[in-house]
């Protein structure tokens, strides 16, 4: 696939800036554990990206549970209050975010949680890094955010926050999964995907490039400033 130069860089968070995706994982299972039920890696992948209540939708319908998606919100919400103050940021990625903030490049967070999940996956261990980024975009608690991943709204309304508007071909995205990948696609713009070693490359193809770490990366290839020697 063609790689072109750009000028703006916009990330997901979940399983690409912290390691959430394995403590979602954790929370929905306990959850449906008590209903007899497993949380499989194929559901996991169906909904990745999805607004807060799309989700609960999906398991809830996928597993046949006998509760509602509000009841499902609930039980998950204390399950995210014990795990998301300990989260972890994936390798390569504090250097990648702080290279670009030096170097000036216009960077956003476009994470589909909800402010209030945001703030409990940050504001314990990662505030100093995630202050880099001038412009956020929380998809299930941001009005303008109608429909979550794989639909394009999130990017769409992630890139219209930076000053100069940049137009979608100048706009980079991080993603770990496929439903980022194709909402990116979706929105014009290029994307780099770093997905879970699990995912099958046949769903990886839409992505402009694919890596197994952000230690990958390598900005030049885009037209970004080098990382220093």
């Amino acid at each position: 696939m063609e790689i072109r130069p750009i000028t703006h860089v916009l990330f997901d968070m979940d399983g690409l800036i912290l390691n959430t995706e394995d403590l979602y994982t954790v929370a929905f299972q306990n959850v449906v554990s008590q209903y007899g039920k497993e949380y499989t890696f194929e559901l996991k992948l169906k909904l990745m990206g999805s607004q807060s209540h799309e989700t609960a939708e999906i398991v809830v319908s996928n597993l046949d549970l006998p509760i509602t998606p509000e009841e499902f919100m609930k039980q998950t919400e204390k399950q995210f209050e014990l795990l998301f103050p300990d989260t972890k940021l994936m390798p390569g990625v504090k250097r990648l975010i702080e290279h670009l903030h030096k170097n000036n490049v216009p960077i956003g967070l476009a994470t589909s949680s909800s402010l209030k999940s945001y703030e409990l996956k940050v504001n314990k261990h990662h505030k100093e890094l995630f202050s880099l980024f001038p412009y956020k975009t929380m998809g299930s608690s941001d009005p303008e955010v109608k429909r979550g991943k794989p639909h394009p709204d999130i990017f769409l309304v992630a890139a219209s926050r930076f000053p100069d508007k940049p137009k979608p071909e100048q706009c980079l995205v991080f993603e770990d999964a496929p439903n980022g990948v194709k909402a990116a696609r979706a929105a014009g713009m290029q994307v780099v995907l770093v997905p879970d070693p699990r995912v099958d490359k046949s769903l990886t193809t839409e992505a402009t490039l694919v890596l197994k770490s952000l230690e990958d990366f390598k900005p030049e290839v885009f037209g970004l400033p080098p990382f220093d020697k």
